[in-house]
């Protein structure tokens, strides 16, 4: 039977590689699988906060840098997911599951790197990279950074393993090492927090001690060859220059570009630490909550490399703007209802987090700008930045968000912020802005179809 005729028995749609309810069973434990990310984020921070706000904020300026890392990690796993995708589209398991095993270990090594850099340039960052922070909050995060660079290899493989999963349309699997990590993060938390007594160093084994064991249990998952994508059996390393470069010209533009959108936000926490401990403590919970906000959307983004990488490398253009059309469409309702519903909750988030009045003031200025971008701009601003990359087309997407990030979002927020005297909340305001500027170039650039030649299998 040719792939054609297979995939029209398979599916409800002739000759359409996703089904609605393929499309469900890929997006909705991915869903689940953020909101137990964010939220046991939102409850680190709710656990550090018994401590005091120096401690929160501690922690929320580390994390800051971490998720810098998580950013370069999903894009390098994105070019593996990007690669193994096409291939397996044109019915090439055996280089998908080359592929895959390449990113591990691609994956491996950067995580070592990026940990070795972080303990090395760990003072560097605190004295000149967070500003004007106070002794106690400097002597929080030192502790916090010692210990949770060991989480950061572990981190690279689960994100790598992760990756493989969803590419193949499995993202159950993941969801549940993702659950059990949680879990594990979450009894640390409280077992070191509120039984031991600890602080940040409490939040930090717990952190190391789950992703530990969701990097372990990935990777002996993947190593079953039974699987449609599995690792090479033995993980033997043996570096295949050609796939390692199909996965770089993805994952090195995507990591850049995500690279600097972090390093951004981090610039732009040097100027919101400028405004007090009550803004920083303001910024870390409008930051926690705007992710929760964008849990359905972030999902539905995250389904999008699987499937229109899958599209291109069947070769089928209209399916790719079929699937982007419909995803998009999908993203703005799950955005305008989870956005409403966190907003509205907002009050009870405050009083959870024993939020100061003026930290409170300063946390709803920021939430009302968030939530406006959330539910216009948000999509259109990254979903098709999303489908560009998994065609191929990486380098329109970095050059325009570093542009709109540097440009756009940092200098709008320091005019804003100093010679227009609008606070804490001006880095908010800047990202509308940027937000506005990546929804026109992105659209030019989806309905030019110069995306289209860009294949990279």
């Amino acid at each position: 039977m040719s792939k054609k005729k297979s995939l029209i028995h398979l599916n409800t749609k002739p000759g359409y590689l996703f089904s609605g309810r393929q499309l469900a069973a890929l997006i909705f434990p991915l869903i689940i699988d953020l909101f137990l990310t964010f939220f046991v984020g939102m409850l680190d921070s709710v656990m550090v906060a018994s401590v005091n706000e120096s401690a929160v904020s501690a922690v929320s300026l580390v994390d800051q840098v971490i998720q810098l890392f998580v950013m370069v990690f999903s894009a390098m796993a994105a070019g593996g997911a990007v690669v193994a995708g096409q291939y397996l589209g044109a019915g090439q398991k055996k280089n998908a599951c080359r592929a895959a095993s390449q990113l591990v270990w691609l994956m491996l090594f950067t995580g070592i790197f990026l940990a070795a850099a972080f303990l090395l340039f760990r003072h560097a960052i605190l004295d000149h990279v967070f500003g004007h922070i106070t002794k106690q909050v400097y002597g929080y995060s030192d502790k916090y950074m010692i210990i949770v660079a060991g989480s950061i290899p572990m981190l690279a493989v689960y994100q790598a393993g992760t990756a493989v999963f969803r590419t193949m349309g499995n993202s159950k699997v993941p969801m549940w090492i993702s659950l059990m990590m949680n879990l594990i993060n979450l009894s640390g938390n409280a077992l070191l927090i509120y039984g031991k007594g600890m602080d940040t160093d409490g939040a930090a084994i717990s952190t190391l001690a789950g992703r530990t064991a969701a990097a372990v249990i990935v990777t002996i998952l993947l190593l079953d060859q039974n699987r449609q994508l599995h690792y090479t059996r033995g993980l033997g390393l043996h570096p295949d220059g050609s796939l390692i470069k199909r996965i770089l010209y993805v994952g090195i533009p995507n990591g850049l570009e995500n690279g600097m959108f972090q390093l951004g936000k981090i610039v732009l926490l040097s100027l919101v630490a400028l405004y007090g401990t009550s803004a920083i403590t303001a910024n870390a919970i409008t930051q926690n909550m705007a992710q929760i906000q964008l849990i359905p959307a972030f999902a539905v983004n995250m389904a999008v490399t699987t499937v229109i990488a899958r599209c291109v490398g069947y070769g089928d253009i209209p399916q790719v703007r079929y699937y982007n059309r419909l995803l998009l469409k999908i993203m703005y309702v799950t955005a305008e209802i989870s956005a409403f519903l966190i907003y509205f909750a907002m009050p009870l988030v405050l009083s959870l987090y024993h939020a100061s009045p003026e930290t409170s003031r300063l946390t709803m200025q920021m939430m009302n700008v968030h939530t406006f971008a959330a539910v216009t701009l948000w999509p259109l601003a990254f979903e098709v930045p999303q489908a560009l990359r998994a065609s191929g087309d990486v380098k329109f997407p970095m050059f325009t968000s570093m542009i709109t990030m540097w440009f756009i979002r940092i200098l709008g927020a320091w005019i804003l912020a100093v010679p227009l005297g609008l606070g804490a909340v001006s880095p908010w305001i800047a990202m509308v802005l940027d937000f506005i500027a990546r929804t026109f170039l992105y659209q030019y650039r989806w309905r030019s179809g110069k995306w289209t030649d860009k294949k990279v299998i």
